[in-house]
């Protein structure tokens, strides 16, 4: 395989150009990427089309161009596993653009659209995956099940982004589910924050309680208590004298 040294200048010219335009104005569930050094090889994100069994798949699949592109067409491979009649195996990609319609004219975003086509309208009468064009024509639900199956195996979407309604509302049915659990985790945690706020308050109120102002406004609660102890003395003895008299 050729790099960029040795594609001639104008077709380099060409595929940068074209690039460019993919990357300014992508197909439709299409999404290209390239290494700079090297046009040869170029990759491409295709998402399954609605309605089909490729639905919320994302399929890798590359673009391999030879020294002599344009005036031979490029080879395509699925680098993403697919039970497709027109992908093979090894991913190789059957499809007349790429072959015998092959025109040095079509760009690479006419290649890119025609392959997923192929994932809407595949062509059975002549498969590279005899199993998958067999079963297409003869019994399409068992296709679509094995075309599906493989989907959610090796190209299924990864779902990043969750609305955040979502989020919420599963954060609060877990939290009432699991009230319980959560409370026992963090009762050490509550404990510690607890215990420093009982001590905290402890410590308040000795301060409060040796405060010299809180101790004067006690003391004379205290002193009636004080005097009445002399007075009832008195009486006692003054009750002992008239019981000798008697």
């Amino acid at each position: 395989m050729a790099t960029n040294e040795n594609l001639p200048p104008n077709v380099i010219r060409q595929l940068a150009k074209e690039l460019k335009n993919l990357d300014d104005s992508p197909p439709e569930g299409i999404k290209v990427s390239v290494n700079d050094d090297d046009f040869t090889t170029i990759f491409a994100d295709i998402e399954g089309p609605a309605g089909t069994p490729y639905e919320n798949g994302v399929f890798r699949m590359k673009l391999l161009l030879s020294r002599d592109f344009p005036h031979s067409p490029p080879k395509g491979f699925f680098l993403t596993k697919i039970f497709h009649p027109n992908i093979a195996t090894s991913g190789e990609i059957c499809v007349n653009t790429l072959k015998k319609d092959w025109n040095p004219s079509l760009g690479l975003r006419h290649i890119l659209l025609v392959v997923r086509c192929l994932l809407i309208e595949p062509f059975p009468e002549s498969a590279l995956n005899e199993q998958a064009g067999k079963m297409l024509l003869e019994n399409y639900e068992e296709y679509a099940r094995h075309a599906r199956l493989y989907t959610g195996i090796h190209a299924l979407r990864p779902k990043n982004k969750l609305k955040s309604g979502a989020i919420s509302e599963s954060t609060t049915a877990l939290n009432v589910g699991q009230s319980n659990t959560v409370l026992g985790e963090n009762t050490p945690l509550a404990t510690t924050a607890a215990a420093k706020a009982l001590g905290k308050n402890s410590q308040d109120q000795n301060a409060a309680t040796s405060d010299p102002v809180v101790g004067a406004s006690t003391a004379p609660k205290d002193a009636p208590h004080a005097a009445k102890a002399p007075v009832d003395k008195k009486k006692l003895d003054a009750r002992k004298k008239s019981l000798k008299r008697l």
